[in-house]
């Protein structure tokens, strides 16, 4: 037993030890790094755009529903959520997200494209049942940064959600 030891206490693992204690330091550092760069910051937007941003709903006949559903998966507060008239939409120039039922706004969709910011997020709910999106409306749309044609009422949290991580937040 006493001749093992010895063999591991021979200077050649004794230096192969410590440069590996080394690398293994080095290792945790960098990874605590790539942590500090990486998902930190994701963390940091999703909180403050949770607390901070808020949800211009621009629907007439479907604002009650839209709203229920955002304030009910406990995600967003309802404070957050407000809504834009047909008659007011100057109202919304300081908000950060557009959600735009397209039904009841599509003749309305150039003037809250004027009105949208490069870091605001726009999505379209255009249920299928209501009619589609024409193709000349579409290509308005994509020609616009942040823009996002949601179909299904499931997809609305999540492309809620997705935008305030990757769209920024601008105190006024």
């Amino acid at each position: 037993m006493l001749e093992l030891i010895n063999f591991f206490n021979h200077p050649f693992f004794i230096i192969i030890g410590g440069l590996a204690t080394i690398l293994m330091i080095a290792g945790f550092i960098y990874s605590l790094y790539v942590i500090a760069r990486g998902v930190l910051p994701v963390w940091y937007r999703l909180g403050k755009g949770l607390s901070k941003r808020r949800i211009a709903i621009f629907s007439d006949s479907q604002y009650g529903s839209l709203e229920q559903m955002i304030s009910d998966s406990k995600i967003f507060r309802k404070s957050n959520i407000i809504k834009i008239n047909k008659d007011d939409l100057k109202k919304a120039d300081g908000e950060t997200i557009f959600l735009v039922h397209w039904g009841d706004y599509k003749d309305k969709i150039q003037e809250i494209l004027t009105l949208k910011k490069d870091s605001t997020a726009l999505i379209i709910y255009a249920p299928q049942n209501e009619g589609r999106i024409g193709q000349e409306e579409m290509d308005k749309i994509n020609l616009h940064r942040n823009s996002i044609v949601v179909n299904f009422r499931g997809r609305l949290l999540n492309d809620i959600l997705t935008s305030m991580i990757t769209t920024s937040y601008e105190h006024n």
